[in-house]
Order: C-alpha cells, then sequence, then structure tokens
C-alpha cells in the first residue's frame, strides 16, 4: 500500500488534472457511441474536438505544473507519461470520427457498435484506475482493474480478426472492405490507447509499493 500524497507532495493538483484526462478520454469514447448511433452525423464532430482541446489543455496544464512543483517520490518522467498516454486516447477517438462521418454511407450495416462498447469499458477502466490513485491502492487491487483492462483488449483482438473470417472473404466491394478495415483498426488502437494507460499506472504503483 502507498499513497500518492507522498509521492505528489502537494499533488492534489495532480490528482484533479490526471482525473480530468481521464475524464476527457471517456467523454471521447461517450460521444463516438452517439455518432454510430446517428449514423455519422457531421455535426456531432463538435463533441470529441472538445474532447480533444480539453485534453490537450489538461496536458499542458500538467506540464506547467511539473515545472512550478518540486516532485521528489516520484520521478517527473511517470507523471508525464501517463499524461501522454491520456492524451492519445481522445486524439485516435477524433481520428475515427472524422474518418467515419466521411464514409458512414459507404460502411452502412457495419457493426462498430459493439467495438464502440468495448472502448467505453476501456476507458470507463482508465478513469478507475487514474481515480484509484489518490486513494493510495494495493498491488492486489491494481492488478485486478489492469486484467480487467487487458481482458478488454484482448476481446477487441478477437472481434477485429473476425472480420477477416467472414465479411472480407464473401465480399465483391474491395474498396468497401479497405475503410472497414481501417475503421476497425483505429477503434483497436484506441483501445490499445487504454491499455497503455494502465501499464503506466501499473508500473507506478509497482515502482512505489
Amino acid at each position: 500500500m502507498f499513497s500518492l500524497q507522498t509521492m505528489f507532495g502537494k499533488g492534489d493538483r495532480f490528482y484533479t488534472l490526471l482525473e480530468s484526462s481521464a475524464g476527457a478520454a471517456r467523454d471521447g469514447a461517450k460521444a463516438l457511441q452517439g455518432l454510430l448511433e446517428a449514423h455519422g452525423e457531421p455535426m456531432l464532430l463538435d463533441s470529441f474536438r472538445a474532447a480533444r482541446r480539453r485534453e490537450k489543455e489538461l496536458a499542458a496544464q500538467i506540464s506547467e505544473a511539473l515545472v512550478n512543483t518540486f516532485v521528489t517520490a516520484l520521478d517527473r518522467e511517470d507523471i508525464e507519461a501517463m499524461s501522454s498516454a491520456l492524451y492519445r486516447i481522445p486524439k485516435t477517438i477524433e481520428k475515427f470520427a472524422e474518418r467515419y462521418v466521411i464514409v458512414a454511407k459507404r460502411v452502412e450495416g457495419i457493426d462498430f457498435a459493439s467495438r464502440g462498447g468495448l472502448l467505453m469499458a476501456a476507458t470507463d477502466g482508465v478513469a478507475e484506475m487514474v481515480s484509484e490513485l489518490r486513494n493510495g491502492m494495493s498491488i492486489g487491487r491494481m492488478r485486478k482493474l489492469q486484467d480487467r483492462l487487458q481482458a478488454t483488449e484482448s476481446e477487441a483482438d478477437r472481434l477485429l480478426l473476425e472480420p477477416y473470417r467472414t465479411l472480407y472473404l464473401g465480399s465483391d466491394d474491395p474498396i468497401r472492405m479497405m475503410l472497414v478495415k481501417d475503421l476497425f483498426e483505429l477503434l483497436e488502437k484506441a483501445i490499445d490507447r487504454c491499455r497503455d494507460v494502465g501499464n503506466v499506472i501499473y508500473s507506478i504503483v509497482l515502482k512505489n509499493s
């Protein structure tokens, strides 16, 4: 058991900023669900851009706080790594959204919702892991959360392989299938970004236990 109060010193601001960053990632995943339900309504892109701007602003605030706050018990590289990993989640989600809006009509009938649901679960897991840091948590508890996040990522990998076995082989529209493949891989990458955050957090817990 350890406490990030020791790690961050007067680090309540770091807790808040990192939790807000995780919240921005979750907002991006939630906006994605809305976009899929609306079949690519372009006006909904504003939600993704807002989440991305918010994450960028938070990353800048964390960088500034690191300059102005002397952190002794936690390597500043660890905080920067966590912030950087969190920033990549809404960035990847926004990239998916921008491409999906352009080709939504061309990929009608493709199940993106199940993968979107996994992304929502992954961002929920990230938010839970980040919020638990404020309390100081045991390795056992963190390992359970990390295992759950890894299981979500593994399920996303499995779902990515399914279209190769069925949809792609039976399609007479190779361009449509290339578009679908690109979108599926972007969703998988977004989930991988969540896994990356979990790995960073777990490594911090191990190092400071």
